[in-house]
């Protein structure tokens, strides 16, 4: 699930953690999986993994930065290059499309990602994602130093394992998959309580803090909860800027596109100027077909984000709509080098490219796309067909021929 304004509130509520373990927050990303099971995991050394299921089940900030204590030090600690090393040993399709699933879901490709887990089976999975004890042992004491270094109450770490507290006495079917790759054991929970009575620092939680995982929860839960769920709960909320833009949020689920324009001017009120409420309105409005209002909220979301990628393709897309190819390509392309694994943006790029007469790049964005959702013999027709268009030696006939490289590849390898 790709959100700017969630993106951006999970960045500040981790960049001292991970900054704490070692790691650059420049780098390493938390990223919201649209699943409601319980789950957390890393497949690489730049990526964090959140179900967005956890997080609605989690009950304050201090037990989601525990979450991300313990996943950052699964990278900080090096138990991902085992898995790595696994994963490029490995001989058949499962543990290569499951990373592609993974891949493609976080580039907001649901379908492929779907398309590509049916592959997979479930066992693959459990195991490429799964910790040994030990790991989770090395983990749990590296995310309560690394908690304690950010300033953060490690007592989070405790609540967080209370979670899940008994599920190991389940049938594996009834687990939760964080049980299931996360072994539990209260060997586990007794170590972290005893690291809290040694070591906690009974830090309060910051007021900023508090409101970057107010304001993300609440959207996060807006968007994947009954907009009747949310109507009722938002007025409890203690920011007025976060209570608007959930209703919001579930006013627009209910098509109502009066009320939802009320509440999100309401939270641009209360916050002028923000460009991640600009672009909630901007995408209220499009997916309204008020495409020219649209255009203006991304416009001012743009010029307040100018670097954020979600942002600049979102009003690519909206000026795409408005009949506006070229301008429209400006915006893409920057958005596309800010961030390459987005597949929205390189399906609306494709259609810019058409719409401007670059039919080449136009191949190359589509073959991208394909590459990016695992689909390589669609990529590798289109990557060739680009490079017949595109000029030789050009950095774009580079990137075709790098796709076709590849496709050949996984076509030999699916011979073996």
């Amino acid at each position: 699930m790709r959100d700017p304004d969630i993106e951006r509130s999970l960045s500040n509520l981790s960049a001292p953690i991970l900054q704490a373990a070692g790691l650059n927050p420049n780098r390493v990303r938390v990223l919201i999986v649209d699943d409601s099971s319980l789950n957390a995991f890393v497949v690489d050394n730049q990526t964090i993994f959140i179900n967005h299921g956890l997080i609605n089940r989690v009950e304050n900030v201090g037990e989601l930065q525990a979450v991300i204590a313990h996943e950052a030090a699964h990278i900080a600690n090096g138990h991902i290059a085992r898995r790595m090393g696994n994963l490029k040993s490995a001989r058949t399709a499962a543990g290569l499309g499951m990373a592609l699933a993974v891949a493609a879901g976080a580039a907001g490709a649901g379908d492929a990602a779907a398309g590509l887990a049916l592959g997979t089976s479930s066992s693959a999975l459990r195991s490429y994602l799964a910790h040994t004890r030990s790991e989770e042992a090395s983990a749990d004491a590296s995310a309560g130093r690394y908690l304690n270094i950010a300033g953060v109450n490690p007592q989070g770490l405790v609540d967080l394992h209370q979670i899940f507290r008994g599920q190991e006495v389940l049938s594996i079917g009834r687990q939760d998959p964080y049980m299931r790759t996360h072994p539990l054991t209260a060997d586990r929970i007794r170590a972290a309580q005893a690291y809290v009575s040694a070591h906690g620092n009974g830090a309060a939680t910051s007021p900023e803090d508090a409101y970057w995982y107010a304001r993300m929860r609440g959207k996060l839960s807006a968007f994947t909860r009954s907009p009747s769920w949310t109507l009722t709960r938002a007025a409890s909320d203690p920011y007025p800027d976060v209570r608007q833009m959930r209703e919001a949020v579930a006013y627009h689920q209910q098509t109502n596109l009066t009320a939802a324009l009320r509440a999100i001017d309401g939270a641009i009120a209360v916050k002028p100027g923000d460009p991640y409420y600009y672009d909630l309105k901007g995408q209220i409005l499009l997916e309204s077909r008020q495409v020219k209002a649209a255009v203006a909220a991304y416009a001012v979301a743009a010029r307040g984000a100018p670097t954020e990628p979600l942002i600049l393709g979102a009003y690519g897309r909206a000026l795409l709509a408005d009949g506006q190819p070229k301008a429209a390509l400006k915006q893409l392309e920057a958005a596309r080098a800010r961030d390459f694994r987005d597949a929205r943006i390189l399906r609306d790029l494709g259609q810019a490219y058409a719409e401007t007469g670059q039919t080449g790049m136009a191949s190359l964005a589509v073959a991208e796309r394909y590459a990016l959702q695992g689909r390589m013999k669609d990529a590798g027709y289109h990557a060739e067909r680009a490079s017949g268009l595109l000029p030789r030696g050009s950095p774009g006939w580079q990137r075709a021929q790098d796709i076709v490289d590849a496709a050949e590849q996984m076509k030999k390898r699916s011979k073996r």
